[in-house]
């Protein structure tokens, strides 16, 4: 059975003690439901990890890095790696965000780099694939998904480590909105792919989450497709009450 995954990205938002506030109600609100098969994640800003990591050791929350360095130490300043987020016992890392590739310049090769290294030290890496709006506007949607997928996961091995999270581009933040069933293509698609390089048992087990402006609005019709398990959620992970929601939703699924 696949895990139904309900990841929050903060990105750069939220002063410590609004995020600290943040952790006391959500832990407080797991603590008490039942959760099934549904996995809560929170990917806070790397200053904030420490923290949310003490709260995760006791309580029913894992706790994602945001980015990690493909290097193992030294003189990159600013920069965090995957043995430090070992060593504070982080359970996730998002790699191959949107907003990575673009500010940032990250290419597919450097994404692989960054997923080898989570691998070797028991992080699970999120990785995050998508069109921009060109990209669907020209009609190669597919051709984009595949030629990521293959370059970032060249020469890896899959063993239920790793997430795969499918952000459009084009819906994020520009007032335009996939509709469940485009999801659901691009969801469909990847799995398929992923079972034809890799079997249809690593294929069934993986959760693949949506990450185009999941919010309590979307989300249940999003959940009822057959091969979206979870979202990576932005925005909305940001508001307590719009989070929980979104976990309640999930659970009653």
């Amino acid at each position: 059975m696949r895990k139904i995954i309900i990841a929050g990205n903060w990105k750069m938002n939220k002063a410590f003690s609004e995020a600290e506030d943040f952790m006391v109600e959500l832990t407080d609100f797991l603590n008490v439901k039942k959760l099934g098969k549904v996995e809560v994640v929170v990917c806070s800003p790397s200053p904030y990890l420490e923290m949310a990591s003490d709260f995760a050791s006791e309580n029913r929350v894992f706790i994602g890095a945001q980015n990690v360095n493909e290097n193992d130490f030294g003189a990159y300043t600013g920069e965090i790696s995957a043995s430090m987020l070992a060593s504070m016992e982080i359970d996730y890392c998002i790699i191959g965000h949107s907003e990575r590739r673009k500010y940032y310049h990250e290419t597919d090769d450097l994404i692989n780099s960054k997923l080898k290294k989570l691998q070797e030290f028991e992080v699970v890496p999120i990785l995050c694939i998508g069109e921009t709006l060109e990209e669907r506007e020209k009609g190669i949607t597919e051709q984009v998904i595949l030629s990521q997928l293959t370059k970032t996961l060249t020469n890896i091995k899959i063993n239920n480590d790793l997430v795969i999270a499918y952000e459009p581009v084009w819906a994020i933040g520009t007032g335009r909105t996939a509709t469940p069933q485009q999801a659901q293509e691009i969801h469909f698609l990847i799995r398929k792919w992923i079972s034809e390089k890799f079997s249809s048992e690593i294929s069934n087990s993986i959760s693949i989450l949506y990450g185009g402006s999941m919010k309590p609005e979307n989300i249940r019709e999003l959940l009822h497709q057959p091969d979206i398990d979870g979202g990576l959620i932005g925005g909305a992970s940001l508001d307590i009450e719009k989070f929980k929601a979104m976990i309640n939703t999930a659970v009653e699924l």
